[in-house]
C-alpha cells in the first residue's frame, strides 16, 4: 500500500521528503541527498515501462494509473511515494484508489508565495505563472519528457482544485502546511511522526529529531545544493543554466515582492479554499 506525499509543485514537497527520509532511512537524523531516492516519485516511466508504447499519449498514461499501482503493491509492503499528479478521475480511469492508498500527506502553500517559486523554477513572467496557477496543467511535453529519462505526464488542475482532489476525504489525511514548516518546523515534524507511527515502525529519539531540524533546514538544504549534492534542478528556458532549486524560501514574502494587481486576481481566483486555509 502507498503513503501518498502530495502536492502542487514547489510547494514544500522535496524539503518534506528530506525530513522523512532522514527520520526512516538514516540511524541519526543527519539528511543527505544519497537519502532522497528512498522516496520515490509516481507517475515515472520505469513503472508503466511493460503497459505504455507511447508515453506522449496521455490516454494511455492515465488507463494505467491503476494497473502500475497494482503492480507495485504485489509484495504487500508499504511504500511512500511523492506525486504531483492530482488525485483526479479522467474518463473513469482513477488516479489511485482504496486498494493502493493507505494514507496521504498533503502539503499545501499559500499562492501568493508559491507564484514567485513558480516563476522561478519554470522561467515564467509574474503573469504566466499566475495562469499556470489558474489554468488545468498537463506538465511535461514531447520533447522534453522523452529526453527526460523518468519523466512523464501529469495532470495539476488549478491550485484548488489540486488541493480539494487529495483533502477532501479526511480519512488517513495529514495536511501540513508550507507556512507552518517554515514557523516551527519541530511541531511540523512531530506531527508527521505521530502520523506515520500509525502505520509503520521506526525508532527516533530527541537527538535525532533535533539532527533532523538541522541538516533539513532549508540553509542546509540550499548550500547541499550550491556544493553540487543536490541533482534535481531544472534548466532555465532562457540560457540553459540550472535554476537554483531551494530559492528563496523564507525569504519569499509575497507582501514584499508581488504586485497589488497579481495578489487581487490571487485572492478573488481562490478566495474560498484560501478563506478555508485562513490564508484569508
Amino acid at each position: 500500500m502507498i503513503i501518498w506525499l502530495a502536492s502542487y509543485p514547489k510547494s514544500g514537497n522535496t524539503w518534506v521528503r528530506s525530513i522523512i527520509t532522514s527520520l526512516l532511512y538514516s540511524e541519526d537524523g543527519n539528511f543527505d541527498f544519497s537519502l532522497i531516492g528512498k522516496i520515490d516519485q509516481f507517475p515515472e516511466k520505469k513503472y508503466f515501462k511493460d503497459l505504455i508504447k507511447d508515453f506522449n499519449n496521455f490516454h494511455e498514461i492515465f488507463r494505467h494509473w491503476i494497473i502500475a499501482q497494482d503492480k507495485i503493491n504485489l509484495d504487500g509492503k508499504i511504500k511512500i511515494f511523492k506525486t504531483h499528479q492530482g488525485k483526479f478521475t479522467i474518463n473513469n480511469n482513477n488516479f489511485t484508489n482504496s486498494e493502493n492508498t493507505l494514507a496521504v500527506i498533503y502539503i499545501v502553500r499559500d499562492p501568493r508565495t508559491l507564484i514567485k517559486s513558480i516563476s522561478n523554477h519554470y522561467t515564467f513572467t509574474m503573469d504566466e505563472a499566475f495562469d499556470f496557477l489558474i489554468n488545468p496543467q498537463l506538465m511535461g511535453d514531447g520533447k522534453s519528457f522523452k529526453e527526460k529519462r523518468d519523466g512523464i505526464y501529469n495532470i495539476l488542475g488549478r491550485w484548488d482544485e489540486h488541493y480539494r482532489s487529495w483533502t477532501t476525504n479526511k480519512n488517513n489525511l495529514l495536511l501540513i502546511k508550507y507556512e507552518d514548516l517554515i514557523k516551527n518546523t519541530e511541531i511540523e515534524l512531530k506531527k508527521i511522526i505521530k502520523f506515520l507511527q500509525k502505520y509503520l515502525t521506526f525508532q527516533y529519539d530527541e537527538n535525532k529529531i533535533k539532527n533532523i531540524l538541522k541538516t533539513t533546514s532549508f540553509e542546509s538544504l540550499k548550500n547541499m545544493e550550491n556544493l553540487g549534492k543536490f541533482t534535481e534542478q531544472v534548466e532555465n528556458k532562457k540560457d540553459g543554466k540550472k535554476i537554483n532549486f531551494f530559492n528563496l524560501g523564507p525569504q519569499n514574502i509575497w507582501q514584499e515582492s508581488l504586485e497589488k494587481e497579481i495578489v487581487l486576481k490571487i485572492e478573488k481566483n481562490f478566495h474560498k479554499t484560501m478563506k478555508e486555509l485562513k490564508y484569508l
